[in-house]
């Protein structure tokens, strides 16, 4: 019997994933913000750069609002699917905010406004890890990275709580124990960043025949300037053969 050709809405969940190693940032579509802050380490503050949410704190030296860490639950619900664009960096305390200079304040403005730094997205006063961007319109999200290898440990984390999900909507009986539920390793997904260099989609899915058996395939989008494209072209993309299987178990 020939093999059935698997559709897009055969997967759990496609990503598109562009990194550029050498300014420390990653250009994802088909990422949330609440599937960005809930797979990245625990983020203390947001300073919002460029937003539409009428309920963060006001700094007043700087006059940005903020989120603090405990209303960023709240803020996360409410911007989630949000249109518009939203920007953000985060800081550890509202003290350094306040030791922000004129220039370096500007070099804020700048980068919400251009999506890209002038000089470095890090700041050493705000302890800063993270750069972040999206644009619903456009359907890309665009995070500068202190340490790049968070990418890979988003993605992982992304990926396996999927998985964590899917394998937990069976019957009582069926739910498997937290050691028996595959489990995607950042070290390995780090091993194809060749591929996620020049752009690639991601597609997760359960694989049939290998019992608690999971695949992502990776496909390489290297003639995709524009993220929103891919969803478009998914269905032919998917029909192409993929360049390179992780299979996860």
């Amino acid at each position: 019997m020939a093999r059935k050709q698997k559709t897009a809405d055969d997967f759990m969940h496609h990503l598109f994933v562009h990194m550029n190693d050498v300014d420390h940032f990653v250009i994802y579509s088909g990422l949330t913000l609440k599937q960005f802050v809930s797979s990245v380490d625990p983020i203390p503050n947001l300073l919002l750069l460029k937003h539409g949410y009428d309920d963060g704190s006001f700094n007043m030296h700087t006059q940005f609002d903020f989120i603090p860490i405990d209303e960023l639950p709240k803020f996360v619900k409410e911007m989630d699917d949000a249109d518009g664009d939203l920007c953000w960096i985060d800081f550890a305390s509202e003290k350094d905010v306040n030791q922000l200079t004129a220039i370096e304040q500007a070099e804020l403005l700048y980068m919400s406004h251009k999506k890209e730094p002038i000089y470095t997205p890090f700041y050493s006063k705000l302890q800063n890890r993270y750069v972040y961007y999206s644009s619903e319109n456009d359907k890309l999200t665009k995070v500068y990275y202190r340490y790049l290898n968070d990418s890979e440990y988003l993605v992982t984390n992304l990926f396996n709580q999927l998985i964590k999900e899917k394998e937990g909507n069976g019957s009582f009986w069926r739910r498997k124990s937290k050691d028996t539920i595959p489990t995607l390793d950042p070290v390995v997904l780090k091993a194809y960043r060749p591929f996620i260099k020049e752009g690639a989609l991601l597609s997760l899915y359960k694989m049939e025949k290998q019992n608690n058996c999971y695949g992502v395939e990776i496909r390489t989008l290297s003639d995709y300037d524009y993220p929103d494209e891919v969803w478009d072209d998914l269905d032919i993309i998917i029909k192409q053969n993929y360049d390179e299987l992780i299979k996860i178990t």
